[in-house]
C-alpha cells in the first residue's frame, strides 16, 4: 500500500563532478518500480541535478526553505525558487537546522505551510537527542514533534506529508538504532497518526533517518512500519545507494 522513498540528503557535501556521476548511474542502473528515489543535493547544485535526472524516475529534493514568499532575506530560498527546479520534496524540520539553526516548531510549521502552498512534499524531521532517549523521553519528544505540526493542518494537508524519525544520536555517528528501536517509534508514530485519522495512519510514509547503510537497509525496511530511508553519508557513493535503493524493492 505505501510505496517505499529512498531519499539521499547530501547536506553540505558534493560537487558537481559527484552530480553527473549519479546521473550517469540512475541512467545505467535500472531501480525497482516499486520504490521511489529521490536526491536531495544542496541548493547551488540544483540546477544541474535537475538536468542529470533528466530521463530517469529520480525526483529532485530540497534541504530547506524559507516561509517568506519573497523579500530581504539574503542566502535563504523560497518554495518557488525551488518550484523552478522542478523540486518534489523539501526536508522540513531537519535536526541540524533545529539544532544549529534554532528552528523551533513554530519555524518548522511556517516552513511545511509554505512547502504545501506551493505544491511541495514537506518531509517531516523528527527525533530525540541521546540525553533525551536516556530519560525515557523519546516518545513525548518525537510525537510533541510531529503533534506541533499536524495539530495545525486539516487532513488534506497531513496527507500530503512525508515524516522521517531521525534519532539525532545516530546522525552522523555511525550509531544506527537497531531495527527494533526504530520500529517502536516508528509504530508509536503510526499509531497517533491514526488518532488523527485511520485512513491517515494506513497511507502516509514514515521514513527512517539515522545512519542507514547498504548492509543494514534490508532489516530496517523489513520492519512493517518503517517505510523507506532518509539517507545521509551513505547516499555520496554511488554504488552504496543503489545498494540501499534495491534493498527496498
Amino acid at each position: 500500500m505505501r510505496m517505499p522513498l529512498i531519499a539521499g540528503n547530501w547536506k553540505m557535501n558534493g560537487s558537481l563532478e559527484l552530480v553527473e556521476q549519479f546521473g550517469r548511474a540512475f541512467a545505467e542502473t535500472g531501480l525497482p518500480p516499486s520504490v521511489e528515489v529521490a536526491l536531495i543535493p544542496p541548493a547551488p547544485f540544483l540546477a544541474a541535478t535537475q538536468a542529470a535526472l533528466a530521463g530517469t524516475p529520480v525526483a529532485l529534493g530540497a534541504q530547506t526553505l524559507n516561509p517568506e514568499p519573497s523579500g530581504a532575506h539574503t542566502g535563504e530560498v523560497s518554495a518557488a525558487m525551488l518550484g523552478e527546479f522542478d523540486v518534489r520534496y523539501v526536508l522540513v524540520g531537519h535536526s541540524e537546522r533545529r539544532s544549529m539553526y534554532h528552528e523551533d516548531d513554530a519555524a518548522v510549521l511556517a516552513r511545511v505551510k509554505a512547502a504545501l502552498a506551493s505544491g511541495l512534499v514537506p518531509v517531516l524531521c523528527v527525533g530525540e537527542t541521546l540525553e533525551q532517549r536516556e530519560a525515557g523521553q523519546t516518545e513525548a519528544v518525537v510525537l510533541g514533534q510531529v503533534e506541533a505540526v499536524l495539530d495545525a493542518l486539516d487532513g488534506k494537508q497531513r496527507a500530503r506529508l512525508v515524516i522521517a524519525y531521525e534519532p539525532v544520536w545516530a546522525i552522523g555517528t555511525g550509531r544506527t538504532a537497531t531495527p527494533q528501536q526504530a520500529q517502536e517509534v516508528h509504530a508509536a508514530i503510526r499509531a497517533r497518526l491514526g488518532e488523527y485519522d485511520s485512513e491517515l495512519a494506513a497511507k502516509l510514509r514514515l521514513l527512517y533517518g539515522g545512519s542507514m547503510k547498504a548492509d543494514n537497509a534490508a532489516d530496517l525496511l523489513a520492519e512493517p512500519d518503517i517505510d523507506g530511508g532518509l539517507i545521509g553519508g551513505a547516499s555520496l557513493k554511488t554504488n552504496e545507494f543503489l545498494a540501499i535503493c534495491q534493498s527496498a524493492g
